[in-house]
């Protein structure tokens, strides 16, 4: 085992290998309050990736509903489980943000990575059954409870929300770290986490030691396979883009425009590179609003998400970590840049990569949690990776009126 920095949990931990630097990594923001669960990524990804025989139960891409929802079935709770188990009662975070090596605190507890002995086992992990993978939608629309006298913010009495859930491209990846093949490996140009075909054997350990259950085995071909990160289109090998990064087809298909993926310069230690003009940095580590899926498991997963701002707080703490007060505050109330860089989310299929903000007029003056928030009608700019514009979008979006016919038809 070797000691790497992991700035999720805010100190260095165990992990086979060295480092889980690469020149870029692949990140991405879902924004949870948006999600509609129309499942139109899952069908995107399905129709572009996992439509062969041997894949009928393959979602690279899911989304369920929490509390009771998973694919595979209980997933997070199984995971937490085990991590409890080896640390009973110490699972905890000391709750003092730091800088942006440590921002969320420090995490005390132990890792899939620190809750074996490194000697017969890497990843502390369990194997699904077969049975756990046959029902992808289950509990959806399940709500806790459905109080008689309805719901108000900022906590629902009766409540589910829907999360999105594909590969996050973990910079340390549990897959990759448990397979005794080194079939699995990270791409150093984007940190994009592929399986060598050639060299998988299928003995499942990925799937084992993923706790976000997103490696899965394909029994036509008795090996791993999982979500791509659609890098031929990342590679800008889409002629649509004439070779500039562009987002994957579950991304561009998201009809809530809840999805902001790109690429970010990764630091030697693993922390990113402070781009404070590059959406996803500017929503991860400025307003710090977007927060890791399950941070405590140690992998450092690329994937972030804007929780959902009716949910009980404890719930959201131990999903995304002690962040979640801090991010759901900036959401409701957002400052004049994050109110634009919003804006941004679905409006290319082109991957940007930092973006400007035009200053409008004010347009309205709101109450938020009794306190007043001016609002303006801001224009946000993105730009590729050549510095070309690919995205002009406005706070407020404009209204045509149709004066000559009623209707298309």
């Amino acid at each position: 085992m070797s000691e790497v920095y992991n700035w999720h949990l805010g100190r260095p931990m165990n992990y086979r290998f060295e480092s889980g630097a690469t020149q870029r990594q692949f990140a991405a923001v879902f924004n949870i309050n948006r999600c509609i669960a129309c499942q139109t990524c899952t069908m995107a990804c399905k129709s572009t990736w996992t439509h062969s025989p041997g894949q009928e139960l393959m979602w690279w891409n899911n989304v369920e509903t929490k509390p009771y929802g998973s694919y595979p079935n209980g997933w997070d709770v199984k995971a937490l489980g085990l991590l409890e188990d080896a640390n009973p009662g110490g699972q905890v975070w000391d709750g003092a943000p730091g800088d942006a090596r440590a921002p969320y605190g420090r995490f005390d507890g132990v890792t899939v990575f620190e809750a074996t002995d490194g000697f017969t086992d890497h990843v502390a992990g369990y194997l699904p059954a077969d049975e756990e993978w046959k029902a992808p939608n289950r509990f959806e629309d399940h709500a806790t409870r459905f109080p008689a006298g309805g719901a108000a913010l900022p906590e629902h009495l009766g409540w589910f929300f829907y999360l999105a859930r594909i590969c996050n491209h973990c910079s340390y990846p549990a897959c990759l770290a448990s397979c005794p093949r080194n079939a699995i490996y990270k791409r150093p140009e984007d940190g994009i986490v592929l399986v060598d075909q050639a060299r998988c054997r299928g003995y499942r350990k990925c799937v084992e030691a993923c706790p976000y259950k997103k490696a899965m085995y394909r029994p036509t071909t008795r090996t791993t396979e999982k979500c791509v990160g659609c890098y031929p289109r990342v590679e800008g090998r889409d002629p649509l883009t004439d070779g500039s990064p562009m987002e994957p087809r579950c991304m561009s298909a998201c009809v809530g425009k809840i999805r902001l993926n790109g690429l970010v310069e990764v630091e030697e230690d693993g922390t990113w590179a402070d781009h404070p003009d590059h959406p996803l940095n500017f929503l991860v580590q400025k307003e710090q609003v977007a927060l890791p899926l399950y941070p405590q498991f140690g992998t450092q997963p690329n994937v972030y998400y804007i929780p959902p701002r009716w949910v009980p707080r404890d719930y959201l703490r131990q999903m995304f970590g002690p962040g979640v007060d801090h991010a759901i505050e900036r959401y409701e109330r957002p400052s004049r840049e994050l109110l634009a860089v919003l804006q941004l989310f679905r409006v290319t299929q082109e991957m940007i990569f930092r973006f400007d903000i035009e200053e409008g007029p004010k347009v309205s003056e709101i109450t938020v949690g009794g306190r007043s928030l001016e609002v303006f009608n801001d224009t946000v700019v993105g730009f590729d990776e050549s510095g070309r514009e690919v995205a002009r979008v406005q706070v407020e979006e404009p209204t045509f009126e149709r004066t000559d016919k009623l209707n298309s038809i």
